[in-house]
Formats: structure tokens, sequence, C-alpha cells
């Protein structure tokens, strides 16, 4: 797949496989809810 991202820029080392798309492939996206008192508010 030509879209896949490979490479990097230049002679940073780092490349897109070690990049935030790579990193990406690790995370999980977690919701958090958290009640605040009523007279915290604006």
């Amino acid at each position: 797949d030509s879209n896949t991202p490979f490479g990097g820029f230049k002679d940073s080392g780092i490349g897109r496989e070690n990049g935030e798309l790579g990193l990406r492939n690790y995370l999980e996206h977690k919701t958090v809810i958290i009640k605040r008192p009523e007279d915290s508010m604006p």
C-alpha cells in the first residue's frame, strides 16, 4: 500500500514507524468523567 507511513525526514532517525502514527498502534481511547461540585462552575 503506497499510503503506508514509512521513512522519515532527513537524518532524524525516528521515521514514521517510531513517530506519532506508530505510537497510535499501542494506544487505546478512554473516556473519563469527573463529577465537579455545582459551585465550581463559572
